[in-house]
């Protein structure tokens, strides 16, 4: 096992049907965005799905459980990152469905060729170009905020590799949900269901979880918030669901 991992690196178990990951203490690891996101999908039987930008790999080893029909193209450009998610697709036995690819979004469809994708899975970085700071270590950077692949790089890139009607799955920051609107019907991909997330039911959304559409006509279905945390501070029921875990014994009220 130990040759598995290079220095700084561990292996986490996901808690969920065996699943582990490979993570470096050094580079950007997933958060719970990504868990919720991979929970927002859709997904049905034996389609081919891409991940735009997968870091650690943690959407697509989720989504194999979710529909175990379903094949990932997942594209990485950070070199170090896509031999970690590499790494941890063979961890988990799934490299006959999970192909990691070191490359740019941006040449996705060189890969997989133009709209071959039934659907696509996107976590991409908050941060703006220009509007927040970036000091932190390369890796991270690269994966926390916008360098010289803008929000409206990133629809492109997910409209490129996607069929007519084919489904995108994005969360962003919900303070940006303008420019992410902006960006996908820009690119032809049409807003067509929306989550919102919440610390708790009082707070504004920080988050927001869009379905949207290749080629589709305008109609946008608003789904319940996702609150994340009760007022007292514990986990509410939907976030134990999608953490795999038991439910309270007692009841609480949001």
């Amino acid at each position: 096992m130990n040759e598995l991992l290079k220095t700084n690196e561990r292996i986490d178990d996901l808690q969920y049907n065996g699943l582990r990951i490979i993570q470096s203490s050094e580079a950007f690891r997933f958060g719970m965005d990504a868990v919720l996101l991979a929970d927002f999908a859709r997904l049905r039987p034996k389609e081919k799905v891409a991940d735009m930008g997968t870091g650690t790999g943690i959407l697509p080893l989720l989504l194999s459980q979710k529909e175990p029909s379903c094949t990932f193209e997942a594209f990485e450009i950070q070199s170090e990152m896509a031999q970690m998610a590499a790494r941890s697709v063979n961890l988990n036995g799934l490299q006959g469905r999970i192909t990691v690819h070191e490359a740019d979004m941006r040449d996705a469809w060189k890969i997989t060729g133009r709209e071959k994708m039934h659907a696509v899975v996107c976590n991409p970085p908050y941060g703006k170009r220009g509007g927040t700071l970036t000091s932190e270590k390369s890796g991270v950077s690269i994966a926390r905020h916008e360098a010289d692949c803008t929000i409206d790089d990133v629809a492109a890139s997910c409209a490129a590799v996607l069929r007519n009607m084919g489904r995108l799955y994005i969360v962003f920051p919900a303070q940006r949900m303008l420019e992410l609107f902006d960006a996908l019907r820009k690119a032809r991909l049409e807003p067509k269901k929306i989550r919102m997330v919440c610390a708790k039911v009082e707070k504004a959304p920080y988050l927001v979880m869009v379905e949207a559409m290749k080629n589709a006509k305008p109609q946008l279905l608003w789904m319940p918030p996702l609150v994340v945390y009760h007022a007292d501070g514990r986990e509410t029921e939907e976030i134990r669901r999608i953490y795999h875990q038991e439910p309270y014994s007692d009841q609480v009220s949001i």
